[in-house]
């Protein structure tokens, strides 16, 4: 089973459990894969934490070049010890959205915009836009400001994260739909959005922008 064998990758029967958890309960992986899997251009991941993306593409027999950038040294150093003993050119790095040059091909942002305020998320989206390729993706996993009870959950699950350290950010602002799709909307992106929670109690929905030509 993917998660199991991507779970014993890891050190700690914490990260183990929390890499097997993460794997066989969240939709994302999945959801992602399935838009990609055919295509031969790179992926970008913003935000990448451990890997899991990345490990889970290669376990299903994604091939194209895959690279990961977090501001979380201690994740990346995860990250980078198992791509080395395990996964064929998978590149990690320490730092964000600046640090990975000219990179042109899909990208992938899951739950990491409510960790920065309004401006700064206009910002990413907008720098993001600049790294997608012509007729590629740019897949977004957010938690879109709401009123209803998973919305309320979410908030609960961001502050334990934060009190056990295992984020080193705080939500700094839950963004609407409408301000996620704009930056795409004004380049020319086509754009689809549906819930993504699967079996978590979270307020997750994915977004799906795809570029001009």
């Amino acid at each position: 089973m993917i998660a199991e064998r991507i779970a014993e990758h890891f050190e700690g029967r914490w990260l183990q459990g929390y890499a097997r958890g993460k794997l066989r309960r969240d939709p994302v992986f999945a959801a992602a894969f399935d838009l990609l899997k055919d295509s031969p251009l790179p992926v970008l991941d913003v935000g990448c934490g451990i890997g899991l993306f990345e490990f889970y593409a290669r376990e299903r027999g994604f091939r194209p070049p895959l690279l990961g950038v977090d501001f979380d040294a201690g994740k990346i150093a995860k990250a980078q010890h198992i791509a080395g003993r395990a996964y064929a050119d998978i590149q990690f790095k320490v730092g964000d959205v600046l640090s990975t040059g000219d990179f042109r091909g899909h990208v992938v942002l899951f739950d990491v915009l409510h960790y920065l305020p309004a401006e700064r998320q206009t910002e990413l989206l907008k720098r993001l836009i600049g790294h997608v390729a012509p007729g590629a993706l740019c897949l977004i996993r957010a938690t879109p400001r709401d009123t209803n009870w998973r919305f309320r959950v979410t908030q609960v699950q961001e502050f334990l994260l934060r009190a056990s350290s295992w984020m080193k950010s705080s939500v700094r602002h839950y963004a609407t739909g409408e301000e996620i799709a704009a930056p795409f909307r004004e380049r020319g992106f086509t754009c689809e959005t549906y819930p993504l929670w699967g079996r978590t109690p979270f307020n997750s929905h994915f977004f799906v922008f795809r570029a001009p030509g």
